[in-house]
């Protein structure tokens, strides 16, 4: 009867937490997520675990080594970023960031709160063009814009039953968890799951096209993805749906959104 009483509970109390992170878009995404941590902890945990991250690289002397690359990363970066108020306003005003680390890794990623990191691997491996770059970028905004690691976190504060670190990061209690390991445990090296993955692409698709770059090449990256995975699987698409499903789904997305695109280079030309 007590497991009763308490399961209920749950039901009841999670049942406050649902809502969606962004508005829907062209694309159309309006999923609700399980939200119980608040936003707040989770930049925090990701501007701390993002310092780490650079200064390792930056003892190591791979750190925006390329100058001529992180630049191109730093205007596809602010052309990206213009766009995302169409998801949620207040992106507008989050600290976006974008580093290059000199590394074989075919891997990129966005912490909460807009921590983005580039790996020359991916760049120089996949031979990506402004618009592929692009692509990549803004799926990797947008598993920002969707909160996905802080709904990973909330997930798993009920699957893994762990009721001292949820009042821990509800704020219930002294907080005594290491936020920049936490954070980058879930941002980085925890993989989100199918849905959350095809959100992002979709939400990347929208997010490329209204900046002005073609939506197609996110397609492209993928058929790319497929070749090289081939023959020696990355750690980048370990995670993600299969190639053919992801394809299939970006061309439909990509169409839908073709005639923002149109509209962006008719009104202010190539980027």
């Amino acid at each position: 009867m007590k497991m009763i009483t308490l399961i209920v509970s749950i039901i009841l109390f999670t049942g406050c937490f649902y809502e969606s992170s962004t508005g829907v878009g062209s694309v159309g995404v309006e999923r609700k997520q399980l939200l119980l941590v608040s936003s707040d902890i989770m930049n925090e945990g990701a501007v701390s675990a993002y310092s780490k991250i650079l200064e390792e690289a930056k003892k190591k002397n791979i750190l925006n080594i390329d100058k001529k690359q992180l630049s191109r990363l730093r205007v596809i970066l602010s052309k990206l970023v213009k766009q995302t108020y169409v998801f949620r306003k207040d992106a507008l005003n989050w600290k976006w960031e974008v580093n290059l680390i000199t590394s074989d890794d075919i891997n990129a990623w966005c912490m909460p709160g807009g921590k983005i990191v580039f790996y020359t691997g991916i760049i120089d491996e996949l031979e990506l063009t402004e618009d592929e770059i692009a692509a990549i970028m803004g799926h990797e905004i947008a598993h920002a814009l969707r909160e996905h690691a802080r709904e990973r976190s909330s997930q798993g504060m009920l699957t893994q039953g762990a009721f001292g670190l949820s009042a821990q990061l509800l704020g219930i209690g002294s907080t005594t968890v290491d936020l920049a390991s936490w954070v980058t445990n879930v941002a980085i090296l925890l993989p989100n799951n199918r849905f959350q993955e095809t959100e992002s692409d979709r939400i990347g698709v929208e997010l490329s096209a209204r900046a002005g770059y073609n939506p197609d090449a996110a397609v492209s990256v993928w058929k790319k993805m497929k070749k090289l995975s081939d023959k020696n699987p990355p750690e980048f698409l370990s995670t993600h749906p299969s190639h053919d499903n992801r394809i299939n789904d970006l061309q439909t997305y990509a169409k839908r959104v073709k005639h923002l695109y149109k509209t962006k280079k008719e009104k202010y030309g190539t980027n």
